[in-house]
């Protein structure tokens, strides 16, 4: 919707003004209003001071019904004047995350910092530059994941975006009548990492016990199949579906982070790793599983029992899996397909560490003497 003034010469020497509103969503489009406003065509002194406080009335009646008008579009309109002024940040930000997002899993991860770092909520007309700078302060050196270590620097750049995209929505909504968040730079996008095992390192692990047994069978599976915890957590045998004759068993879940809906053939390898005989639909298939700080020490002295003194995380069994199928041959494509990645690109950090072992490869052979 646009509202902007106009001026219509009048008789006399004056300027009536006026306001044309356009509104795609109203049954008529285009309307006009008059305003009890006008200017003095060829002011004097006194007159041009009339005229400007004439201009800042029409300023103030042309952003107030452009504010009405959004709250109306957006759904809000029965509220009274009053709780359309403390209409929530977070409320519009969850509203978005639900309704427009709901395929992207760090919008609800930053909703949940949100929540955190301001858990009285604040309107959504109050959010200055100081308090968005204040939100990067905090995702800097506050924040925590749920292992209660400080975000990585990939985390914090992709939850202040989702910030910076959520007010560019709501300028774009005419919710806001300036964007705070244009004049706050946001976090640099760091170095991406993956840590994996090859697969002599993953036959080492398997033949050594873990504390945890549970959790050696949920990382061996997902170095298998590539899955997340998240998504392995949540597994039920009705997700698990038989093989048809000579065919593959498979897997038909949704994704967590993405929430996209997938189809998974696993091989008899990854099958291996689950009781044989199925149990009730909904039951979970990896029933106790948890994750914790305590978890995770529990499985890098499991790794460690093997010699590997590198960092792993649960989830560098999935960063395996998609090593260990570029090694063995199998395309990017169907690679990106099987970790239901929703870009190519994403998947392409994993070519790039396949490029980087054969370059080291090329070299580990020792010059000869000429």
């Amino acid at each position: 919707m646009k509202v902007s003034i106009r001026k219509r010469k009048e008789s006399k020497g004056v300027q009536k003004l006026y306001l044309d509103i356009y509104n795609p969503n109203a049954k008529k489009v285009r309307t006009s209003k008059s305003l009890d406003l006008f200017l003095y065509a060829n002011p004097n002194r006194t007159q041009s001071k009339l005229n400007k406080e004439a201009m800042a009335a029409a300023e103030t009646i042309r952003s107030n019904m452009t504010v009405k008008q959004a709250y109306e579009n957006n759904s809000l309109g029965d509220l009274n004047v009053e709780d359309q002024s403390e209409v929530s940040f977070l409320t519009y930000f969850k509203q978005l995350t639900d309704d427009r997002f709901n395929s992207n899993g760090n919008w609800e991860s930053t909703h949940k910092h949100l929540k955190r770092f301001c858990p009285k909520d604040i309107p959504i007309n109050q959010v200055d530059i100081k308090w968005l700078n204040d939100f990067k302060y905090y995702l800097d050196n506050k924040a925590k994941t749920k292992s209660e270590t400080g975000l990585s620097q990939n985390s914090k750049y992709s939850y202040f975006n989702k910030v910076k995209a959520c007010f560019k929505q709501a300028y774009r909504d005419e919710l806001i009548l300036k964007n705070p968040a244009d004049r706050v730079k946001g976090f640099k996008q760091g170095e991406t990492h993956r840590e994996f095992l090859t697969f002599e390192e993953v036959q080492k692990v398997a033949k050594f016990d873990c504390e945890i047994p549970l959790m050696k069978t949920a990382f061996l599976f997902s170095c298998f199949t590539g899955l997340r915890w998240s998504d392995i957590n949540r597994l039920t045998w009705s997700n698990l579906l038989k093989p048809d004759e000579g065919g593959l068993w498979r897997l038909r879940f949704r994704q967590q982070k993405t929430k996209g809906v997938e189809t998974l053939p696993i091989s008899n390898q990854a099958r291996s790793f689950l009781p044989e005989e199925l149990g009730d639909p909904e039951e979970r298939i990896f029933k106790g599983l948890k994750y914790s700080a305590w978890h995770n020490l529990k499985l890098q002295q499991w790794v460690m029992k093997a010699g590997i003194s590198r960092t792993i995380t649960f989830h560098c069994a999935r960063h395996t899996y998609a090593t260990l199928q570029l090694t063995y041959g199998t395309s990017i494509y169907t690679v990106s397909k099987l970790l239901g990645h929703r870009e190519l690109k994403t998947t392409q950090v994993y070519a790039n560490i396949i490029d980087e072992q054969k370059n080291d490869a090329a070299n580990a052979i020792p010059e000869i003497e000429l």
